[in-house]
């Protein structure tokens, strides 16, 4: 069987039915988390180590979770 465009298995899938298509998504988010691609997760563990640097170093300051949530709710009228 020869190899289909991605282009083609887009538009077949947008015509599948909202709840099929919604199990797609999840059975291709749940496949590609079992297999990570090593690139992407090596690119991860470096940006947690830099950030983690900052941190540590004092040029970066953390907020507390319930100050970011409160924030937020202001923002988007939810106080």
């Amino acid at each position: 069987m020869p190899r289909r465009k991605v282009s083609e298995i887009v538009e077949e899938a947008r015509q599948l039915p909202y709840g099929e298509r919604t199990e797609l998504i999840e059975q291709l988010i749940s496949d590609s988390a079992k297999n990570p691609d090593p690139e992407i997760e090596k690119a991860w563990g470096d940006e947690a180590l830099r950030r983690l640097a900052e941190i540590e170093s004092g040029k970066v300051k953390l907020i507390p979770g319930d100050v970011v949530a409160a924030k937020m709710r202001k923002i988007l009228g939810r106080q």
